[in-house]
């Protein structure tokens, strides 16, 4: 600001001196600039989003069906463990969803009463127990969740093969270090 300025004197256009012509005493300090975000973190908070939402979808669909979070995670937990050719037993499943042995059970007992898993003895060592999802669970997830994985499939589907190679890594990725913490 000039000494006319300051006075509150009008200043016409081309009396107008640059801030860069005053004296560096008398300039106004400079905002500090806002560190640029990292590279990718638009990626980041968009995949914080989608998170968000599909939590979102799947405590509407836990409310819905009279469901816990909880239960819901465990069936995930369960019908992928079975689609990956692994066997699931209580232990193993507490020990992916972070329960305690009591949790872990209630859980189970919860959902055995539902309806939605059932308790089997392993064939190759009675003593054991493995966990199974019934068709019920599936059926109910289909219905609501089915036209998600739809619509989902469809958008895969307008990406070419080396498109959706890059997708499948980055996503293993981020599960892969989300697991690391």
């Amino acid at each position: 600001m000039t000494r006319r300025q300051a006075r509150d004197e009008p200043v016409e256009p081309d009396e107008a001196v640059a801030a860069d012509d005053e004296p560096a005493d008398r300039r106004e300090p400079a905002e500090p600039a806002e560190p640029a975000e990292p590279a990718g973190m638009d990626l980041v908070h968009l995949l914080r989003e989608v998170t968000l939402r599909l939590d979102l979808a799947g405590a509407r669909f836990a409310g819905d069906n009279g469901l816990h979070p909880t239960d819901l995670r465990a069936l995930i937990s369960l019908l992928d463990a079975a689609r990956n050719g692994a066997e699931s037993t209580p232990g193993r499943l507490g020990e992916r969803l972070g329960l305690n042995s009591a949790g872990t059970t209630a859980l189970v007992d919860r959902l055995e009463r539902l309806g939605l898993i059932r308790r089997v003895r392993d064939t190759r060592d009675r003593r054991r127990v493995l966990l199974e999802v019934d068709e019920r669970a599936v059926t109910l997830g289909r219905s609501f969740f089915g036209p998600l994985i739809d619509r989902t499939i469809a958008l895969l589907a307008t990406f070419e093969a080396g498109e959706q190679a890059a997708i499948r890594r980055f996503l293993s990725g981020v599960r892969d270090a989300v697991g690391e913490g």
